[in-house]
Parts: structure tokens; sequence; C-alpha cells
């Protein structure tokens, strides 16, 4: 991994792209070597997700991933990366009290993150004023959380009742005045989006969201067509099976976002 490091990118180049209405790509990942390979095809924002419990781990949820998962992956993706922002999950009840999503969010940054993605609404509301006021950049995660996936009784899409959509919408705004620095939105109506983009003065992220927010994520292994998901979610798109090497399937979806092409139509949840 000697490959010379460009400028990191920072929250302040998602600003720009919301400002000038240009897209960005980011991608899950877990090791040194496709840290190296997403950064060098373009990709300028990299999860470290707890998604890594089910893709890497073999667990059928993100619920058993640890503080301590995170950091290790963290730390190897890191030692591969080039320029990317890195974000990383605050996993599964690593942020049941203010003091313990505080000193978890310090190892995380101090092990290499440049940002912390919390799920939840309106109860971390606290959690991300504390955070944030002690200079720790926060992605707010919203919609479908799939930490809550037992309460919420199933990966679906949320925000298609009038109540939910009003309810997220609120959500979003109160997280953004508590410091939330980004906002990533989960399986939600086209329709719903639309309104949060509107309404939010920060850089928006989605994820079976629909194409009208800043920034486009995906899980790499969807998108490599590897994933251990029986069903393909109706928001991926396999990159692989139409270009000839990881490295294109990569760049193919930067370009894809970039140029708004990802995702279209057919990737899209309407009302």
């Amino acid at each position: 991994m000697s490959a010379v490091k460009s400028p990191e990118i920072t929250i302040e180049n998602f600003r720009k792209h919301k400002k000038n209405k240009t897209k960005f790509s980011a991608l899950t990942c877990y090791d040194a070597t496709l840290s190296k390979t997403l950064s060098d095809n373009g990709v300028e924002m990299i999860l470290v997700g707890d998604s890594l419990g089910m893709v890497i781990q073999g667990h059928d949820s993100t619920l058993p991933v640890s503080v301590d998962d995170i950091i290790y992956h963290l730390r190897c993706v890191k030692k591969g990366n080039l320029s990317a922002h890195i974000m990383a999950d605050m996993p599964f009840m690593s942020c049941a009290t203010e003091d313990l999503a505080f000193e978890n969010a310090s190892r995380i940054m101090q092990a290499g993150a440049n940002s912390i993605k919390i799920e939840g609404g309106q109860w971390m509301l606290n959690i991300t004023k504390t955070l944030s006021s002690q200079g720790i950049p926060i992605c707010a995660h919203i919609g479908l959380t799939p930490q809550s996936i037992n309460r919420i009784g199933g990966y679906s899409v949320q925000g298609r009742d009038p109540k939910d959509k009003k309810k997220i919408l609120k959500e979003a705004i109160e997280l953004q005045d508590a410091g939330a620095e980004m906002i990533l939105f989960e399986c939600i109506p086209d329709s719903l989006t639309n309104s949060l983009v509107d309404n939010l003065s920060i850089p928006t992220i989605g994820i079976g969201a629909g194409p009208k927010t800043d920034g486009q994520i995906m899980v790499l292994h969807d998108i490599l067509g590897i994933s251990p998901l029986a069903k393909k979610p109706k928001f991926v798109k396999d990159y692989l099976a139409e270009n000839n090497s990881i490295q294109e399937a990569i760049s193919s979806y930067v370009y894809e976002v970039r140029e708004g092409i990802f995702p279209s139509k057919e990737h899209t949840f309407l009302d």
C-alpha cells in the first residue's frame, strides 16, 4: 500500500456537492486492499459499516457487531485508503447512554474515522448534540434502521404512511438542528426523499431512497453481486455483471452516481 495519497476528502467537500448540486458516491469497505481499490477508482466516502456482521461474519443481522469489530476493520481500511472520507458505524447498543456513546465514538475516531454514523431518530438527539459539541462529526441514519430490526419487524420500506412521513421529516430536521453534519436515508419512498432534501441544509446520502440525495451509498458486496441475501433488494444493481473486473464495476458505479444514472426508477421505491 505504497501509493501516494491525495488530499483527504472532508465534510466540506460534501457540503460543496450539495451547494453545487453534484453527486458523490460512497461504498462500504472492511479491508485494506479493497479500500485502496475504492479510493483509487473515485469513491469519495468509505463506510466501515456494521453490515460486516452479515457480509464478513456471516450473521443474519448487524446486531452481533461490536465496537472492537468496527475498530479492527477501520484500521484495516485506513491502511489502504488513499484519500476517501472514512465514516464508521456506531454498532448496536454502543450509544445506550451519552457517556457510553462518547467513549465509543472517541475510540472509533482515534482509530482513524473521519466521521461517525448513528442509527436512530428522536431518541438520538441528545447523543448527537453531545458528540457534535465535542468535535465528532455525526451522520444521522433514519428511515429503515437495521439495528432496530426486531422492533420494526423486518426489512421493509419506511415512511409510506402520511403519519410516518411527517415523523421522519420532523426527526431529520431535529437531528440537523442537534448538530448532525450529514444524514442518511434508507429504504424510503422517493416523494419523502424529495421533501427531506428540500428541507435540509446538510448533505444527504441515500440507499434505497431514490435519486435526489446528494450522495448514494451501497454495500460493496451488493454491487459486486455477491450479497449473502437470498433475494436481491430492489435498490441494488449488480455492476460486476456488466463489467470485466472489480475495478471497472466500482468505476462504473461512481460514474453512474455522478451522472445521475443510478439509481434509476427501477431501483426506487414509490408511494
